[in-house]
């Protein structure tokens, strides 16, 4: 219950705040976790991805966050778990597949950074691993926007179309490094024509 109205509120202080629209929403597969997949602009997106679509989510946020024991516990409720950059934390591996398998959708920034400039950057591959190791389908996202994200901003966050690991690599605890990057590419290549209205060949390694 908490959740759902929390996720009601967000909503409606995201709809106050922008103007928000919403397209390719017929492509999230209906009862089952996905793992959504999107550039990152803001600190704003996890909720601008989040609260238009169905279900509960969970997402990863730096540690330091957590430091706050009343927001640490509020973002942890809203589905949040901590992770340290920059330190090879292979347990947030296990607690996003976790999150996966309990029904919760996962989102996940691959640029692991915001990007200054708009355009997509270079993307890590902790999404396509925890796709290989759950066997839950990709959905890349592009939130697209101006130069800069303020009140009323007019913010567009598409939906594209899903990525089915299976595709790519078993389904399996420790699946092949190579069928890993062309899976992580897949899904950069898409996130780049939501946003930026370009393709790439999703097969470079």
């Amino acid at each position: 219950m908490f959740y759902a109205v929390a996720k009601f509120l967000v909503r409606v202080a995201m709809t106050i705040t922008f103007s928000l629209h919403f397209e390719g929403r017929e492509n999230i597969p209906e009862d089952t976790a996905v793992i959504y997949a999107s550039n990152h602009r803001t600190n704003a997106d996890p909720p601008l991805v989040g609260c238009a679509v169905p279900g509960q989510h969970a997402f990863m946020a730096k540690e330091e966050l957590f430091k706050n024991k009343f927001f640490g516990g509020l973002i942890r409720s809203l589905g949040a778990f901590p992770v340290s950059r920059g330190k090879g934390d292979t347990g947030v591996i296990d607690m996003a597949v976790e999150a996966l398998d309990s029904g919760r959708s996962l989102m996940i920034f691959p640029e692991g950074t915001r990007s200054k400039d708009g355009k997509v950057h270079k993307g890590h591959s902790g999404a396509a691993l925890i796709s290989a190791r759950s066997g839950k389908q990709i959905i890349p996202v592009g939130v697209v926007f101006g130069e800069k994200l303020k009140f009323r901003t007019k913010v567009t966050v598409i939906y594209g179309k899903p990525i089915n690991p299976t595709e790519y690599c078993e389904i399996c605890d420790e699946p092949n490094p190579r069928q890993i990057v062309r899976l992580k590419n897949r899904y950069m290549a898409d996130i780049k024509a939501l946003v930026e209205g370009e393709s790439e060949d999703s097969n470079n390694e």
